[in-house]
């Protein structure tokens, strides 16, 4: 048996919080008993969590290297729990226990995930005559018996689980698209990914809970499909994000609307490198009285990637309404359903201290903490705060109504970059020296290339023109192009300007099979020497 998880970053603290975490330095069959019942409760719907056996820990860290086990333990160990999964707790519960070895020595990982028929009850004692039985849930990082509010809270829990944990009974379990699965388990850097191509799909699914029923008739849980299939909106219409850009502002009769669908994670990452990419931009301020320069987005990525996963993380897969992000030259709006769990006030939220009781897909920000999409535990407004205060953009707003149906989060843009933007068509603004027919030509390259004309700023066409005209002449390097354009920051360079104009096919790598290579070059191609040429032919000279 193999986890869905690289073992080793158990001990890093990457992989999951300290609420879904807990080492016990030797085996204890009662406080193991009662740990599994509790993270079995799921009592703020986290996912369950993990337990491993044979590593002390010291003020919330693991002790290593581990004392570790004996192997008559570990096997010892497993055929107790087996027992106790069967006699000392109810309904019966069975944690999926995998021997792991760390520092060279033998531990046992228990991944107890959130159970299907809580809540979970376990026996007080282990002696053979005790009879009283409790129900466990764990607070912070600890295990405690539920009383009194809490236990009347577990107890209005029975029998729901979140929607993406459920079992799909129209979805047959060749939906799951082994590619898809295989394809996360190695980006992950899971242990399973090495025998899950030749695994049967069912135990496949069932290691990494993603597939639940019996063995005769098994199937797919909402999150498996949501991740693992090609087209998830087939079963949860508007599984989508649009992204609608209005040159105009939000009350202009002009917009552009792209709209991304496919697995979670793949749906996210794509649509945030067609935001950054094609609306995000850097200005660069001169300043009179110093050498310094000072660089600000327009949006900063930090802020537009939290607000777009938790958008993502958050929603309702019930409703059918798609995630929203609305671009204009005012601000970036991201707009999901429904609105945060009413426990939150607003105004805890605004100010970066909201605290959600209980997660509404616990499943989902599992797979999205993998892919190390979100950080889960409520960071997210407070790096979106942080992130618009680093940038020195104005702090974002929150909204919602009162009925809680729609959450909406609006990132102004910084007023120095809205001032480029107002101004681009003035050459003194930015202090560069360039004739009208070669702006038009830059801003149709824009278009070429998917960019908002109207977020190009003379500078940033400017700089293309700069590199496209090194290039014209022979094929240069990185380094060479960079330094053309007059551009300090290596990897802003690539990402923004170089890699984009591979992809529309207007630079060519002299070793494509090597793109990575120390003697890469790039050249002008063919097609963009001719379509260059014939547009500058016929532009306009003002």
């Amino acid at each position: 048996m193999q986890l869905p998880i690289n073992i080793q970053e158990l001990f890093t603290g990457r992989v999951v919080e300290w609420e879904r975490l807990e080492f016990k330095e030797g085996w204890n069959p009662e406080s193991v008993l009662h740990s599994v019942c509790a993270f079995a409760n799921d009592f703020h719907n986290w996912g369950g969590g993990y337990l491993v056996i044979g590593v002390a820990e010291k003020d919330g860290q693991p002790v290593l290297p581990p004392k570790g086990l004996v192997p008559e333990q570990v096997d010892a160990i497993q055929k107790k729990l087996l027992e106790l999964g069967n006699h000392a707790i109810q309904p019966a519960y069975h944690p999926i226990m995998v021997p792991a070895t760390v520092d060279g020595r033998q531990v046992l990982v228990l991944w107890v995930p959130g159970g299907q028929t809580r809540p979970y009850k376990a026996k007080l004692a282990l002696a053979k005559d005790a009879k009283e039985w409790a129900y466990y849930i764990r607070k912070g990082s600890t295990t405690v018996q539920a009383r009194g509010a809490d236990e009347r809270e577990l107890m209005s829990l029975a029998a729901t689980v979140p929607f993406d944990d459920r079992r799909h009974h129209t979805a047959s379990l060749n939906e799951l698209s082994r590619d898809l699965i295989v394809g996360f388990l190695q980006q992950i850097g899971s242990d399973l990914a090495k025998s899950a191509q030749t695994m049967s799909l069912a135990k496949l699914g069932r290691q990494m809970n993603i597939v639940d029923g019996p063995e005769e008739l098994p199937s797919p849980r909402n999150v498996g499909l949501l991740f693992f299939h090609p087209e998830p909106h087939r079963f949860f219409p508007q599984t989508q994000i649009d992204v609608v850009w209005f040159p105009q502002g939000a009350g202009g009769d002009l917009f552009e609307e792209k709209t991304f669908r496919g697995p979670l994670g793949r749906m996210v990452r794509e649509a945030l490198d067609y935001i950054r990419r094609n609306y995000l931009k850097e200005t660069v301020i001169k300043h009179p009285d110093r050498a310094e320069v000072t660089r600000v987005a327009n949006f900063p990525y930090a802020a537009v990637e939290e607000a777009l996963v938790n958008a993502i993380y958050h929603r309702s897969y019930e409703e059918r309404e798609p995630v929203e992000v609305r671009i204009s030259p005012d601000e970036l709006a991201v707009l999901s359903f429904p609105g945060p769990d009413r426990s939150i006030a607003l105004e805890d939220l605004r100010c970066g201290k909201a605290v959600s009781r209980r997660y509404r897909n616990r499943r989902i920000g599992e797979f999205l903490k993998e892919l190390d999409l979100t950080e889960g535990r409520a960071t997210g407004i407070p790096k979106i705060l942080r992130a618009m205060r680093d940038n020195g953009s104005p702090m974002p707003r929150f909204e919602t109504d009162e009925d809680r149906t729609s959450f909406l989060i609006r990132l102004p843009v910084h007023p120095k970059v809205r001032d480029v933007v107002e101004t681009t068509h003035d050459t003194t603004q930015v202090g560069l020296d360039v004739n009208a027919t070669e702006i038009k030509v830059l801003h149709e390259l824009a278009k070429a290339l998917g960019v908002a004309t109207t977020q190009v700023t003379t500078q940033v066409a400017t700089q293309v023109g700069k590199l496209l005209n090194t290039a014209m002449t022979d094929a240069r390097t990185r380094q060479e192009l960079q330094t053309a354009a007059g551009m300090a920051n290596r990897e802003h360079f690539r990402k923004f300007y170089v890699e984009p104009l591979v992809v529309a096919g207007w630079l060519a790598r002299t070793i494509p099979e090597k793109p990575t290579s120390s003697l890469q070059k790039y050249r002008l191609t063919d097609a963009a020497r001719t379509w260059l040429a014939s547009l500058t032919a016929t532009a306009p000279t003002l």
